[in-house]
């Protein structure tokens, strides 16, 4: 599996560092590792799947360790992206047995968190059971961890959606009514005046009916969001878009409904529970 490196975002190692602020506090030490284990006592330790998952998040794992001392030797044993056995070694820790401590929960909280994410994620693409539709995330994120957790989308194959507010246009409902009450106008319009103020920037829609879709693509969008259709009304959307913009269904789709929307001929599926609603993996740190 090709994936970015998450360490080309510039911020990421800044948000390791205050997650160990956060864990460390004002002083900046262990108490418990500091009262208890001599700084000079070396160990081993390896990081543990303690159930099967797909894995995300190793290299933050290991780059929390070396934040917390650079002199630690730590050794990728399986790749993000992986699909993982119960009872697998992702990562080796060698050094300090002090330092090892100290990095322990925040390593894991990472790793335990992105690993869930991708997980719920692989288990997804695999229902949908349709290689041409897009699985994407939306910005149903965990505050200040959302570079981790579309990273994580990534691992367990599915497609990031926007990153923010910044780098693509979606026309909500709210966005409508708000447009509707000042300018008496409907979506086409609005979508005619962000495309306007952002010609740059690909536009998206989003709809609820088919009459409201009709009226849409007359200002020709890049994308059209069809919000909690059936499959049979989605189907009837996909053949309007044709030619016109790709279409992305959404609202409320679980492993229960997604396999059916991804045959209606959709370009992409959003599905908000990949990221606001994914469990931890019970991965677990033991000293060899």
């Amino acid at each position: 599996m090709d994936l970015p490196d998450i360490f080309e975002k510039n911020e990421v190692k800044g948000l390791i560092k205050l997650a160990l602020v956060e864990d460390l506090g004002p002083i900046n030490v262990d108490v418990t590792s500091d009262s208890l284990v001599p700084p000079e006592e070396v160990a081993e330790a390896h990081l543990v799947a303690r159930e099967a998952c797909v894995l995300a998040g190793v290299t933050v794992a290991a780059e929390v360790f070396n934040q917390v001392n650079p002199e630690l030797e730590c050794e990728i044993r399986i790749p993000d992206g992986s699909a993982v056995e119960k009872g697998s070694t992702v990562l080796v820790i060698k050094g300090s047995a002090q330092s090892i401590l100290t990095a322990e929960r925040t390593a894991l909280n990472f790793i335990q968190r992105m690993s869930g994410v991708a997980t719920v994620t692989a288990e997804y693409v695999k229902t949908a059971a349709n290689p041409d539709v897009m699985l994407l995330d939306t910005r149903k994120t965990t505050p200040a961890l959302r570079l981790f957790e579309k990273y994580s989308v990534l691992c367990g194959g599915g497609t990031n959606h926007r990153y923010g507010l910044f780098d693509a246009v979606l026309i909500k409902d709210n966005h409508l009514a708000s447009w509707a009450k000042k300018h008496g106008t409907g979506v086409g319009e609005a979508v005619a005046a962000a495309r306007a103020k952002y010609p740059d920037l690909k536009i998206e829609v989003e709809v609820d009916t088919i009459e409201q879709l009709k009226e849409a693509l007359s200002s020709q969008p890049d994308w059209v969001l069809l919000d909690n259709m059936p499959p049979s009304v989605l189907r009837e959307c996909v053949v309007l878009c044709e030619g016109i913009c790709k279409t992305e269904a959404s609202g409320g789709i679980n492993l229960n409904t997604i396999h059916d929307i991804a045959h209606t001929g959709v370009d992409a599926i959003s599905v908000g529970a990949l990221t606001h609603s994914a469990p931890s993996i019970d991965l677990a740190l033991d000293f060899i």
